[in-house]
């Protein structure tokens, strides 16, 4: 790819670009392309995905964006994106084969990649080593049952010990790894029906919510943020979040460190599964500059760049290519993030691109919430979840 013959411009939207790192490579890509300067526009995370939506709509859209990478298929379904087919053919440095299948999954839509996946996380295992000593448990759970015994050896109501933590308000995010486990998905393949009541759902849910019985019923209502401070205290044994966690527990609760260790999820019957979430760079169809752009969404893919804007950082990121993540300078760098690194390989990018989903995963929360407080059955939070689905997919 020739560098532009005059001076252009490539608008970059992000909620990233004041970060410092961001700066320095914005600021070396300028010497290397003279010609090419990088205008960042910025929006708060939160709000990112409206802004660029009106954009859209207004054709003001910028050149890149770096977005959530769940989000890609959403856009690239309102022809609003470029196929990055034909540069990823030419490029030495972009190779689709080297992302990792789920994430390649994120930025896939009908079977053509319209993003490249930039940064992401896993959701793992944090278990308490001193807790797990003093049970007498060797170490981390590898399947369903270890975990549930586990769970149940590590909980002792009397002296307000539990073996487990989960919470209410998050209940159908953090069931997903289970029901991918079990061999279950949310939708169907085609993303136009329920599958989540399947036989293989209501197994994991049934599993799911029975693992109350080893959680503090005082933190129910809480979120996997604010329960940070029972698994802090040691009064939970066993955690599951994304790899933001570690970063969270060495910055707010420097005192505990070495008394808590990181693994991944145990096996279902289906294997090894876990959630992912992450970013990925996109180029809007309406570029004037898209040689420009792409050059610039390249550079920022180059394997240096990825490691120093993922292990590389403060941040508990990941990068989303797989040379990187089994790499022996990654666990040099970052121990803690290996289990999460070793689990990029079990992701699975939810099949979940239907615009409707957002409000049944609403039902589906609160359904599995009011099971976690014993109020009905899995299966039942399951059929009335579905059926409430079924009602917002029909209309």
């Amino acid at each position: 790819m020739k560098d532009p013959a005059s001076p252009q411009t490539v608008t970059f939207f992000s909620w990233v670009g004041n970060e410092p790192q961001m700066k320095e490579m914005a600021a070396e890509f300028h010497k290397r392309h003279p010609n090419i300067t990088i205008k960042f526009e910025n929006a708060p995370a939160e709000q990112a995905q409206q802004v660029l939506s009106t954009r859209i709509a207004g054709n003001t859209a910028p050149d890149v964006a770096y977005i959530n990478a769940s989000d890609t298929s959403d856009y690239a379904a309102r022809g609003a994106l470029v196929d990055l087919g034909g540069y990823m053919e030419r490029s030495e440095i972009v190779k689709p084969d080297n992302y990792v299948d789920g994430f390649r999954t994120f930025v896939t839509w009908n079977d053509k990649m319209w993003g490249l996946p930039f940064d992401g996380e896993t959701t793992g295992l944090f278990y308490r080593t001193d807790r797990f000593k003093e049970a007498g448990i060797d170490g981390p759970p590898k399947t369903w049952d270890e975990f549930k015994a586990a769970a149940e050896k590590l909980t002792d109501t009397a002296n307000g010990k539990y073996g487990f933590e989960m919470f209410a308000s998050e209940s159908a995010y953090y069931w997903y790894p289970w029901l991918y486990q079990a061999g279950g998905d949310a939708l169907t393949r085609e993303g136009k029906d329920i599958a989540f009541d399947s036989a293989q759902g209501k197994t994991a849910a049934d599993f799911y919510v029975n693992l109350a019985k080893y959680s503090p019923r005082d933190y129910l209502n809480s979120n996997s943020y604010d329960g940070r401070v029972a698994f802090a205290k040691g009064d939970v044994a066993m955690y599951v979040a994304g790899a933001w966690f570690a970063g969270t527990l060495a910055d707010e609760y420097p005192k505990i460190t070495g008394k808590w260790a990181a693994a991944p999820l145990p096996d279902g019957v289906a294997g090894c599964k876990t959630t992912i979430a992450g970013d990925s760079l996109v180029m809007f169809n309406k570029t004037k500059v898209s040689d420009a752009a792409w050059l610039w969404m390249e550079f920022l893919s180059q394997p240096d760049n990825l490691a120093n804007w993922t292990y590389k950082t403060e941040g508990t990121l990941l990068p989303p290519t797989k040379s990187l993540l089994g790499s022996a300078d990654l666990a040099k760098e970052k121990p803690v993030l290996k289990p999460f690194a070793d689990l990029m390989s079990c992701g699975v990018a939810s099949t979940v691109s239907n615009p409707k989903y957002p409000r049944i995963e609403t039902i589906l929360n609160e359904e599995l919430g009011k099971a976690i407080y014993g109020d009905q059955t899995a299966p039942e939070a399951l059929d009335n979840a579905a059926q409430q689905g079924r009602a917002i997919l029909a209309h």
